[in-house]
């Protein structure tokens, strides 16, 4: 099985959690954890270790974190690592909707590669700046 594991700071991963659920329904597959305000290195290890508790060995994880190089994702991919899963993991940081979308359904791919490129392209295609204008004409032809 393959799972896909969402941190953050605050409460974005269960927000993104919570978005997947409400579009795609629930899919007991998606994970989601994060370290709160004042909540220790130590504490957020254990909270990450209880919520991927249910992957077994031979599972893989695709995670993504909020942050590359952010507490979250760095404590997860520790805790990936002592129970040997890191090396089959897809990791990304800089999560959003987008491509937590694109991660769940790709997730029973069967190619690695496919995920990641699935991913990547929707992170770059999802930022983008929308032009606006002060004028009324045409206004739901540019959007």
């Amino acid at each position: 099985m393959r799972y896909l594991v969402l941190v953050s700071h605050g409460t974005l991963a269960q927000g993104v959690h919570s978005v997947l659920k409400m579009l795609m329904g629930e899919n007991p597959l998606v994970l989601s954890t994060s370290l709160e305000d004042g909540m220790g290195a130590d504490a957020f290890t254990e909270r990450f270790r209880e919520t991927v508790s249910v992957v077994g060995e031979g599972d893989e994880v695709v995670l993504l974190g909020d942050i590359v190089g952010g507490s979250p994702l760095t404590l997860s991919m520790n805790v990936l690592q002592e129970r040997g899963l890191l090396s089959s993991a897809i990791v990304f940081g800089g999560m959003s909707l987008p491509m937590a979308i694109a991660a769940l359904m790709k997730l029973d791919a069967e190619d690695p590669a496919d995920i990641r490129a699935e991913i990547a392209n929707e992170g770059r295609a999802g930022v983008r700046e929308l032009e606006v204008s002060d004028t009324d004409e045409d206004e739901d032809e540019d959007l």
